[in-house]
């Protein structure tokens, strides 16, 4: 069983998906995914950003200079991207669960679009 993927990687990685991006794009576009509910520092961001080149899951694309300071841009690799896929599919399917087990909710009664949809065989 693989282990659940925290929610700043999921985030970074998902920023990446659309392309190579520099730090301070990282940080606003992580912010923009998660409707401002998680903002990345500038250290927390450079740290992870090192943590997933060592895994493999990002690389260095390309350096600029911008106003005479270096920008460094990252990009999702092969394996990142197939990471992200994965916990893509391990959140859909949790959210499959819950919305079934919620439609059984007495006080929601499964009125919400959330509940419709299939659902995987043997959920309850």
């Amino acid at each position: 069983m693989s282990k659940t993927m925290q929610e700043p990687t999921f985030l970074i990685l998902t920023a990446l998906a659309d392309g190579a991006q520099h730090g301070y794009g990282i940080i606003s576009d992580v912010e923009r995914i998660s409707d401002g509910r998680t903002r990345l520092r500038a250290g927390t961001l450079y740290a992870a950003l090192d943590r997933l080149q060592a895994e493999g899951l990002i690389a260095a694309d390309h350096e600029e200079v911008v106003d005479g300071r270096l920008r460094r841009y990252y990009r999702l690799t092969d394996d990142g991207a197939a990471a992200l896929a994965a916990e893509v599919d391990a959140l859909r399917r949790r959210a499959e669960v819950a919305a079934r087990r919620l439609a059984a909710f007495p006080r929601l009664g499964g009125t919400s679009p959330a509940f419709a949809g299939p659902f995987p065989r043997g959920v309850r």
